[in-house]
C-alpha cells in the first residue's frame, strides 16, 4: 500500500513540480533534456533553472509588459534575492519556486558565493545596455558560469551523506563550459537583443572579424572544458 506524502514532504513535492512546470513551459527542449539526467540530480537541476528563469523574466520583458519600470523591476529582483537567501537559511518559502531552489541549495551547498553574482548580473540587464570586455566577463560569470557551478554542486553533492566541494579542475571546466554556452546564446540572439532589448552583450559590430574572434573564444572555452 502506497503512502501519499503529507506536510513538508508534500510541500517539497509541490515545489519540485512547480519548478518542473516552469522549465517545461519556457523550454521544451531543455525540459526534455533534463529527463535524460539521472534521478539523483534531475529535480535539483530543474529547481536551479526555474529560479534562474523567474529572475530572467523580471528583467527581460514580462515585468515591463506588466507596467513596471526599471526601478520597480530592480526592487522585485532585490526581493527575490532576499527571499531566496532567507529560504536557504530557514528551509522554507511561501514561493514554491524559491522553496524548490532553497531545498536544492541546502542539500548541495549552494550559497551566497554563487547566488550573489547571479543576481548582480541580472541587475546589470536593467542598467547596462552595452558591454566592454571587462563588463562582459563579469556579466557572463554571474549569468552563466555560476549557474554551471550550481549544477556542479548538484552533480557532486546530491544524495551524499557528507557533501563537499568540487575539485579545482571541475570548477574550471564548469565555468568555461558555461561561458561558452552563454557566448553562443549571445551570437544566436545578437539581432534580437539589440532590436528588442536594446542590449549589446558582446561589444562587437556585425563585422565578420568580430564574430570570428568570439567564435575563437568559444572554441577555447569548449576545449578547456
Amino acid at each position: 500500500m502506497s503512502h501519499q506524502p503529507t506536510g513538508i514532504a508534500l510541500y517539497d513535492t509541490a515545489a519540485d513540480d512547480a519548478a518542473a512546470a516552469v522549465i517545461a513551459a519556457y523550454s521544451t527542449s531543455f525540459g526534455m533534456a533534463t529527463r535524460l539526467l539521472g534521478p539523483r540530480v534531475r529535480t535539483h537541476v530543474r529547481n536551479i533553472y526555474a529560479l534562474v528563469r523567474v529572475a530572467d523574466e523580471i528583467v527581460d520583458g514580462p515585468a515591463i509588459e506588466a507596467g513596471l519600470d526599471a526601478a520597480s523591476a530592480e526592487t522585485l529582483l532585490d526581493e527575490l534575492q532576499h527571499e531566496t537567501m532567507t529560504a536557504i537559511g530557514r528551509g522554507f518559502s511561501s514561493n514554491l519556486i524559491v522553496h524548490a531552489f532553497a531545498r536544492t541549495a541546502r542539500e548541495c551547498l549552494i550559497g551566497a558565493d554563487l547566488t550573489d553574482p547571479f543576481f548582480a548580473s541580472m541587475r546589470t540587464d536593467l542598467t547596462v545596455a552595452s558591454h566592454d570586455d571587462a563588463s562582459h566577463d563579469s556579466y557572463v560569470y554571474g549569468s552563466a558560469e555560476v549557474v554551471g557551478l550550481m549544477c556542479l554542486q548538484v552533480f557532486v553533492n546530491a544524495g551524499q551523506a557528507s557533501p563537499s566541494g568540487p575539485t579545482p579542475e571541475l570548477v574550471d571546466g564548469a565555468r568555461r563550459l558555461g561561458a561558452a554556452f552563454q557566448d553562443v546564446n549571445f551570437l544566436r540572439d545578437l539581432d534580437h537583443d539589440e532590436a528588442a532589448l536594446g542590449r549589446d552583450y558582446l561589444g562587437i559590430t556585425t563585422g565578420a572579424h568580430d564574430r570570428v574572434a568570439i567564435l575563437d573564444r568559444i572554441d577555447g572555452d569548449l576545449a578547456a572544458a
